[in-house]
């Protein structure tokens, strides 16, 4: 289960075009949440066997009540891919232009959401006061919305990114991981007994990952169109190529499907700084983060 569906997600869709999930004898439906807190809530009730969502799930559940925990055991992107989205082009931007102005944003205490939030304080704003952002618009609804007029700004991934500037209802300034800085952003996860159930299953996931991970970091972005052509069949192949190079660019994709104590301890850094994680409530890295895996399959 994939948070929403996403060429941000490309690393993962490209061990599917790759058959590299196939190379390791593994077969699953991919299924899109339309949310963190949906994904993980299916994985809890055991749903979902494995879910891409962002690590502070982990953090939370890790503090929480639940008796089932979540471990992550692979990496999938290094910083937040969204776009900041004008309504006009702007080579001068800079982000305290956004003082005074309306912002479609995510739902509070999400990833996407926590980011924006550290960008905008970096560069002098108060995300309460300084700017509205909408919080309140469902995933599915957020493209349409924006196209219909709501919001001077908003963030988005990508295809929709390239969806909107097609249709010229906006214009990307810039992208909010470049500014926030190297977080890991967007992990796998299964819940403790799965992994210790089926370690076959996770070391195949993770070594799929990993071969793609490394194939599109390397790859001509129209090579890497074709592949992942298929998953995103609305999209024009130049566009998807334009919208692949802008994230690659962005540095947006782990290398790598190591998550490290350092990544771990910033995400945690950010969780508190967002006022969604107390102090006292930093979670240790080896109860969230099972490393093993990763570390095999490099």
């Amino acid at each position: 289960m994939e948070v929403i569906h996403s060429l941000f997600y490309s690393p993962l869709y490209a061990a599917l075009g790759l058959g590299y999930f196939e190379d390791e004898g593994l077969e699953f439906d991919l299924v899109a949440a339309q949310g963190s807190d949906k994904a993980t809530a299916a994985l809890i009730s055991g749903n979902a066997d494995i879910v891409l969502a962002g690590p502070e799930t982990a953090v939370y559940i890790e503090g929480g009540q639940s008796p089932e925990k979540i471990r992550i055991f692979a990496g999938l992107t290094a910083t937040d891919g969204s776009f900041l989205v004008g309504r006009e082009p702007d080579d001068a931007f800079d982000w305290s232009d956004l003082k005074g102005k309306t912002v479609l944003g995510w739902r509070q205490g999400s990833a996407p959401a926590i980011f924006f939030e550290k960008v905008l304080k970096d560069h002098g704003l108060d995300p309460k006061t300084d700017v509205e952002i909408i919080t309140n618009v469902a995933i599915p609804a957020r493209l349409g919305a924006f196209m219909a007029g709501t919001a001077d700004y908003g963030t988005f991934f990508e295809p929709d990114v390239t969806k909107i500037e097609a249709s010229g209802d906006g214009f990307a300034l810039a992208n909010v991981g470049e500014a926030a800085g190297q977080i890991d952003y967007t992990v796998f996860t299964a819940t403790e007994s799965y992994i210790a159930e089926h370690p076959e299953v996770i070391q195949g996931f993770t070594n799929a990952i990993a071969r793609a991970e490394a194939w599109i970091d390397e790859t001509p972005v129209d090579e890497v169109a074709v592949v992942l052509e298929p998953f995103f069949p609305g999209v024009d192949p130049a566009e998807l190529a334009s919208s692949i190079e802008r994230q690659r660019a962005a540095g947006v994709w782990k290398t790598t499907p190591l998550v490290t104590p350092e990544a771990i301890d910033s995400l945690q850094e950010l969780l508190i700084g967002a006022g969604v994680l107390e102090a006292g409530k930093k979670v240790a890295y080896e109860s969230i983060v099972d490393p093993s895996f990763a570390e095999a399959a490099q």
